[in-house]
């Protein structure tokens, strides 16, 4: 479920013919969705569900995938999630901005709206972990068929290719993502040419077009119905990925690879491995492999490898890219944000987040140590996050679309009825495995929601202590103090409150500049801020002067660059005569009213080991000053 993966779009921009766009958008958005015909019918017939492989049984199943990849992905995210874009941005985030904006006018509604974001967003790292995990052990997997006595290197072999992916991150991948699109198209391709090839041998099978199968499937096995839901969903996972990927190719190239080349591959190659099945159900056991030739299994497996890897990709990108927007929304402590390409200013790297997932993923292989046990812990991040983001797009449709009710409520219904059922189908898997991404998601959100109100707090916290600007500036002309050459910036959250590093520097070093700047970043609820409302700038008199700059939640915060565009004659930016001035808080938890004594020690350590502002606006290294203060809490 890719969540915008912009490492691996680094050749798309250049092709700007549309077979170009469309060939990328295969290779960048469906590696995620493309791979579930590894693990999916398997787990549905061996994953002790207890459904007969038979004919009814094989065609109800099928019909319930077919009218699933219909419904959710091609009607659902087709056809309206990705017109619910953020100035051209999709994803869990920037959907929960669009949807705050949209419930401005009702505060609860806006706070519950915040919430299912990010319970949405938290759910998708925990499917960061699980999907490379799930990928690679099914690709891998199939050298048990090829070779007797191998499956005890399916672990190890999983963990090289894994541990590999991970280590290369740092690097960018611009050079190896040019190949990313070609591979995924010969991968459909092959997909597709395997599910004619068992097609041809049960042409009945492509009687499961008929929705009437999948309802007799849930009238014959009532008990069974909702359940079988947890495996026909992993032939859903990558959804997410058709609207988080967006903003790199647009919504028609990511519709017109649906719709050419992806949608036909997966259903021929899904009703290839059903008519497999018609004819030997003892191919149960991995029915995407044994579709193939024996002759053709060693390169399929290489094949699968690589398209394991490219949707893992996808993914570790997507979550490089939700924290860097959750960090500018103000959900996530600051981290250090490498960018891997001169030319892309959307390839990004993040330790921090690079190595959690590393650990994480190495922790589920070495636990699950099998794609079928992990398929278990696979369908409720994924349930999750797909039933968080209808409920977000509904609160867009009516509230900024203003749809019609009468048409708008149906529609919306029937999403959040079929979500709903994958979910409550996923519920009984949280003691089966399924409790990973619960557990992971449960921390994450804590997580999220103690920075966002620690941070809340801390400021007021310090505007109990500020003092107003227009009072401090009038006793600064009554008993003016020794002015220096130069400019002084000093970051404040305030605009109209004095900055305590000013008066911590004002009380000790005795000195003014000539120029002081009271500098505020303020992140939108958009994408991008054009450089024509990048700075709002104001003069208070006595060389003091406000300075704002906005930022989107995209946008690289290169705070320098961004003063460039400050043209007036009374400032000077220019490098050598400016100095930046930051405070550094130390947060000790009290008894005073706010958050609980132990979220306040949370919020504590993650301020304490938080990436300062030096590293996250650019500043230079050299012009820099801290000064340190305590605010109890």
């Amino acid at each position: 479920m890719g969540q915008a993966s912009s490492h691996a779009a680094g050749a798309e921009h250049s092709a700007a013919k549309p077979i170009g766009m469309l060939v990328a958008a295969v290779g960048v958005v469906y590696g995620d969705i493309g791979t579930s015909p590894l693990y999916t019918l398997k787990e549905v017939f061996s994953g002790g569900y207890g459904v007969p492989v038979n004919h009814d049984g094989v065609l109800g199943i099928l019909a319930l995938i077919f009218w699933s990849l219909i419904w959710v992905v091609t009607i659902k995210y087709m056809m309206f999630v990705l017109r619910a874009d953020n100035q051209g941005e999709g994803g869990i985030m920037a959907l929960t901005a669009l949807a705050r904006r949209a419930a401005a006018g009702h505060p609860k509604l806006r706070t519950l709206l915040v919430v299912c974001g990010l319970i949405g967003a938290a759910l998708f790292y925990g499917d960061s972990m699980i999907t490379p995990a799930i990928s690679v052990l099914s690709a891998i997997e199939g050298l048990g068929l090829a070779f007797e006595g191998i499956d005890h290197w399916v672990v190890p072999l999983s963990l090289i290719v894994l541990v590999a992916l991970f280590l290369i991150q740092s690097h960018g991948t611009a050079r190896i993502g040019i190949l990313f699109g070609p591979i995924m198209v010969t991968w459909f391709v092959v997909l597709g040419a395997l599910g004619v090839y068992g097609i041809m041998q049960h042409p009945e099978v492509l009687k499961a077009m008929n929705p009437v199968w999948g309802v007799r499937f849930f009238i014959v096995h009532p008990g069974m119905g909702v359940a079988i839901l947890g495996a026909v969903v992993l032939a859903l996972t990558g959804a997410e990925a058709l609207y988080a990927d967006m903003g790199h190719f647009g919504r028609k190239p990511i519709a017109r690879a649906w719709f050419i080349l992806v949608l036909p591959a997966l259903v021929l190659n899904y009703f290839g491995q059903g008519a497999l099945l018609l004819g030997d159900p003892e191919a149960a056991r991995n029915p995407f492999y044994l579709l193939a030739p024996s002759w053709a299994l060693i390169p399929l497996v290489g094949l699968s490898t690589l398209a394991t890897v490219i949707a893992s990709q996808a993914v570790i990108s997507g979550a490089f890219s939700l924290t860097r927007q959750a960090i500018q929304l103000g959900y996530i402590p600051r981290m250090h944000i490498q960018h891997t390409s001169s030319a892309e200013q959307g390839q990004i790297y993040i330790g921090a987040v690079n190595w959690a997932l590393m650990v994480g993923v190495i922790l589920l292989v070495l636990g699950f140590e099998s794609s079928g046990a992990l398929a278990s812990a696979y369908g409720v991040a994924v349930t999750g996050t797909m039933l968080m983001t209808t409920v977000l797009v509904s609160a867009v449709i009516l509230l900024l679309w203003k749809w019609p009710p009468i048409l708008a409520v149906p529609l919306l219904i029937g999403f959040l009825l079929v979500d709903g059922l994958y979910f409550a189908a996923n519920v009984p898997k949280i003691v089966q495995g399924g409790a990973f991404p619960v557990i992971a998601g449960i921390a994450l959100f804590v997580l999220m929601t103690t920075w966002k109100r620690g941070k809340q707090l801390l400021v007021e916290r310090m505007d109990e202590g500020g003092l107003p600007l227009p009072i401090f500036i009038s006793s600064i002309a009554v008993q003016p103090p020794h002015r220096v050459q130069g400019t002084a910036v000093f970051l404040t959250a305030r605009p109209d409150a004095v900055p305590h590093a000013l008066l911590h520097n004002l009380l000790h070093n005795q000195v003014l500049h000539e120029q002081v700047v009271l500098l505020t970043v303020v992140y939108e609820d958009i994408p991008r801020v054009p450089a024509s409302r990048r700075f709002e700038v104001e003069s208070h008199g006595e060389g003091f002067f406000r300075v704002i700059l906005h930022f989107g939640f995209v946008d690289e915060p290169d705070v320098p660059q961004a003063l460039k565009l400050c043209h007036l004659d009374d400032l000077d930016f220019s490098p050598m005569r400016t100095t930046y001035f930051l405070s550094r808080e130390t947060v000790i938890a009290s008894k005073l009213e706010g958050m609980a004594r132990w979220r306040e020690a949370l919020f504590a350590f993650m301020l304490k080991n938080a990436n300062g502002n030096l590293r996250f606006f650019n500043l230079p290294l050299n012009r820099v000053i801290e000064l340190g203060t305590q605010v109890e809490m």
